[in-house]
Parts: C-alpha cells; sequence; structure tokens
C-alpha cells in the first residue's frame, strides 16, 4: 500500500481492482469520505489462447486514464474459486495447500495466502493470480491484494447482525457462483461452483438447501452479483424457491443505479 510520509502530499484516494480471468473492474474512491467515484466494468471476451492476460490488462490501462492517476491506496481484489474459508481454531499457515485441496486440484508449484477475518474467527484461503500481481508490481510498485470472497462473506456477516433466521445469499459471477448461507453472524455454509446452465445453477442451490435441511417453500433466497430479474438464472430459481428476491442495495451508495450496486457488491465494498 502507498503511503506518503508528508501530509501535503496525500491525495485521498484509492484504487481498487477486481480481477479475472474474464477482464476487470476498477473503482476509484475518495478516502475522506469513504464513498466511490467511479467504476468501470473491462470485460476482455474472445482471445487467443498463447495471448497473454497481462498483454489485455496492459491495452486496458491504456484506454483508461484513472489506472494511471495516483492513488494513497492500491488494492487487487482476485475474483476465482479457488478459496476455502477456515476457522480461526484449525488453522495453520504451514498447511494452507491441503486445506485447498478438498475442493480443487491443487499443485506443488501453486502459490497459497490467506485472508484474516479476525473479527469472526476464521481465515480465507486462496490461490491468487501471481501473473496478474506481478504485471501490478510493474504498474504500482507496491499494493495490498485480497480475494474477492473474503469481502462478499465479510459484508453479508456483518449485515445478519441480530438476524436469527437463516438466510441464503448466492452471488453470481459469469463462469461460477458462491452460494453463502449465515444466521445471525455465523457462517453455515460456503462454497462456489461452476455452471453454463440455468439448470446446473438451481441444481447446487436445492443441494446445498436439501444438506441443511431448508425448505424451498420456506428459507429466503438473496440473488446479488451479475443477475437481473430477466436473467434465465433468475427465472430458474423463481420456479423452484418460494421465497427469491434480489439482494436489496438500496441502502449502499445512491451515486449508482441499483443494478451497478448489486454486481458490484464485491468491488464497492473492498
Amino acid at each position: 500500500m502507498w503511503q506518503n510520509t508528508s501530509v501535503i502530499d496525500k491525495m485521498y484516494r484509492k484504487l481498487t481492482v477486481q480481477v479475472s480471468l474474464n477482464g476487470l473492474s476498477f473503482a476509484t474512491f475518495d478516502t475522506l469520505t469513504n464513498k466511490p467515484l467511479v467504476i468501470q466494468k473491462i470485460t476482455l471476451g474472445r482471445f487467443e489462447k498463447n495471448t497473454r492476460i497481462e498483454d489485455l490488462f496492459n491495452d486496458a490501462f491504456l484506454k483508461y486514464p484513472e489506472l494511471k492517476a495516483g492513488y494513497d491506496e492500491v488494492v487487487i481484489v482476485h475474483s476465482n474459486n479457488l478459496s476455502t474459508f477456515v476457522p480461526t481454531a484449525l488453522f495453520d499457515e504451514e498447511y494452507l495447500g491441503s486445506y485447498l485441496q478438498f475442493n480443487t486440484k491443487v499443485f506443488e508449484t501453486d502459490f497459497f495466502a490467506f485472508d484474516q477475518l479476525e473479527k469472526h474467527e476464521m481465515n480465507n484461503v486462496y490461490i491468487p493470480y501471481v501473473n496478474m500481481n506481478n504485471f501490478f508490481i510493474d504498474q504500482f510498485g507496491s499494493f495490498d491484494y485480497k480475494h474477492a470472497n473474503t469481502i462478499l462473506v465479510e459484508k453479508l456477516l456483518d449485515i445478519s447482525k441480530n438476524n436469527d433466521e437463516r438466510k441464503m445469499f448466492v452471488h453470481v459471477s459469469e463462469t461460477h457462483f458462491e452460494i453463502v448461507v449465515i444466521r445471525n453472524q455465523k457462517l453455515e455454509l460456503y462454497n462456489s461452483f461452476d455452471y453454463k446452465t440455468p439448470e446446473d445453477f438451481i441444481y447446487y442451490i436445492l443441494f446445498a438447501a436439501e444438506q441443511l435441511h431448508l425448505n424451498p417453500e420456506h428459507f429466503k433466497l438473496d440473488l446479488l452479483g451479475n443477475i437481473n430479474e430477466e436473467s434465465p438464472l433468475f427465472q430458474m430459481a423463481f420456479k423452484y424457491v418460494r421465497n427469491v428476491s434480489l439482494f436489496n442495495v438500496n441502502f449502499i451508495f445512491n451515486s449508482f443505479s441499483e443494478a451497478e450496486n448489486r454486481e458490484h457488491f464485491i468491488l464497492l465494498h473492498s
């Protein structure tokens, strides 16, 4: 993280860049008011297999001057499904790879990282995109980085305070989605699933509900991320779960649309 030595030199600006294999999104923040100023999504689209994704990111840096402006703080958010949450009582920093091997293919060459969620007594162990981090070192010199699901789960836990009702949240990305079940700031289930069709989507939701003895006629399902009421995913969930709705984001930032607040929930809370 950049720290200017002189208060006079501080810009009171923060940049957060959320990266995935499909593209990147970024937001700039006024750190005095803690409010976002600009938000932008950049989709990479189809590209040749031998294309280095760093080269595609470089094109984005040339196109969007906000990415080259000066900031006091830069945060890179890695968005993938290569993560898992471990209670602090069971956590050992020496065995990061062993936690992930139960839900993803782990290689000896993988680099592992973890984010602490101290207030909730757990850690998120994950595999960051090392090549992307190296690219951002060249761009920014130094920065902080964390996993998208750290931000997602921590914020959902925070807003569930004093709510004894179990609720399922599903955060949708283009190729995978996360299921988070919470009751009164206690994480009861977290898992990530790849999907290709709406049928894949509802299958995993109903399977998770069955494991937790949640009746589709009764439990509440909130959908957020890259989804709206016209989405085939929403229509499929609406068909099988009685109490399904888009996550209420009216309390977030009124400078952006409801759809933007929902799609960029993680980025805006980084």
